[in-house]
């Protein structure tokens, strides 16, 4: 009966640590479209998934995956930025959400602009998106800038009274060096509380 009641111990804690290998190897998705605050972010670009995660941090400071930014002294902001990057993936994933207007205009669907590949005051000064991405037959990094009109933001939910911004988007962007290559940006959701966002980690 001993020898039984060992054995069926046994047999549950590799269950249990077999469950739990499972987690911890379980492959990142994207997240749901919510509108509470959640800090999520996730898109595909051309077919891959990005997501934020952190990277391991250098002297000045920890690899943040996400960061919402606002340029200007307050009250006058003159732009807002989701800055978005997978440390962890090794495809150099990184893309920018360059919002103007943001307080003024709160909730509406948003025609997206042409983009110059810049962030923060070197953006153009409208809506628009950039993104990295490592492209392993040439072995390096591609910038790709939102095309005009090809693309668009809704703001589903703005709540300045509880630091929440939440939206969906999509676009296609093309090849800062290459105009004959396009991609597409497609399932484009975050829901940001700004005021818990410094505190949140990105594994």
């Amino acid at each position: 009966m001993k020898t039984k009641l060992l054995i069926l111990s046994i047999c549950s804690l590799l269950l249990i640590n077999c469950s739990n290998n499972d987690d911890n190897d379980s492959q990142p998705t994207l997240p749901p479209i919510t509108q509470t605050g959640e800090n999520t972010f996730g898109a595909y670009v051309n077919g891959n998934l990005l997501i934020p995660r952190d990277g391991t941090g250098t002297i000045m400071g920890p690899d943040s995956g996400m960061s919402f930014v606002a340029g200007g002294i307050p009250p006058q902001i003159t732009y807002n930025e989701i800055k978005v990057h997978d440390y962890k993936s090794g495809n150099g994933g990184l893309l920018d959400i360059h919002i103007i207007n943001l307080h003024e205009n709160g909730e509406g669907i948003f025609t997206l602009n042409e983009s110059n590949c810049e962030g923060n005051v070197d953006a153009y000064p409208t809506l628009n998106i950039r993104c990295r991405w490592w492209d392993e037959s040439s072995q390096q990094f591609k910038w790709f800038c939102s095309i005009e009109g090809e693309g668009s933001l809704s703001i589903t939910r703005y709540d300045f009274d509880n630091q929440i911004v939440s939206g969906t988007f999509y676009c296609k962007a093309v090849n800062s060096n290459d105009a004959s290559e396009i991609i597409e940006i497609t399932e484009g959701r975050f829901d940001i509380n700004w005021g818990t966002l410094p505190y949140t980690s990105f594994n």
